[in-house]
């Protein structure tokens, strides 16, 4: 069985967005993945989203992970807000498209915390299931309207207790005013980049995918 990752370039609103996908055969479910910020040189290439990918794939997942408009090969200019969001809805149709009979999940790490959250909301109103969605060391206070909130995937918060990028403070206090059923874990003497600690976050986020 081939685990090798194959480039792509999709439709999205403003042109074609470059993408990796990797199709299981028997695939038990769909990841889709979400970068961080690109104005800070976020990539679908960034470790900590390799890792997730690899998470994924290990639990048996068919992944796609893609780049916004204007990073790589991707068409268009930097948005930094419902413009990325409104990328990775182009590329969450495709991905369901190819195997629609299965669940999907939604992987985002810092911005690309914020991106699936307000993906899967979108999703969700337009009455589509998502099973799962994993926000990791998310721009929390992105999340602002139109943008809403998704309801019924359930919902998994990692945050670094080190977090130099994003304030710890901010991401656990949204978590505590957050109405709906989730899960925050923290993870200990860890940094925004999982410095020595990807190990640790494929071990969170691997039995919750299995």
């Amino acid at each position: 069985m081939s685990t090798r990752e194959i480039p792509l370039l999709l439709d999205g609103p403003c042109g074609p967005l470059e993408a990796l996908y990797l199709d299981l055969p028997d695939a038990r479910g769909l990841a889709l993945l979400c970068h961080p910020n690109p104005v800070q040189g976020g990539t679908m290439l960034n470790k900590v989203v390799s890792t997730l990918q690899r998470t994924a794939r290990d639990a048996g997942y068919s992944t796609l992970r893609f780049n916004y408009r204007g990073v790589g090969q991707s068409a268009g200019s930097h948005d930094m807000a419902g413009g990325e969001v409104d990328d990775a809805e182009a590329i969450a149709l495709w991905l369901r498209a190819q195997q629609p009979q299965l669940p999907l999940s939604v992987l985002g790490f810092s911005y690309g915390g914020f991106v699936a959250a307000a993906l899967v909301g979108r999703l969700e109103a337009q009455g589509q299931v998502v099973e799962r969605l994993f926000m990791v060391a998310p721009a929390v206070q992105r999340l602002q309207a139109p943008e809403r909130l998704p309801e019924r995937a359930t919902l998994t918060v990692i945050q670094p207790e080190q977090d130099e990028v994003i304030d710890p403070g901010v991401v656990f206090a949204w978590s505590q005013a957050l109405p709906r059923p989730h899960e925050l874990l923290k993870v200990a003497e860890c940094g925004h980049f999982f410095h020595g600690k990807l190990t640790d976050l494929k071990d969170v986020v691997l039995p919750r995918l299995a």
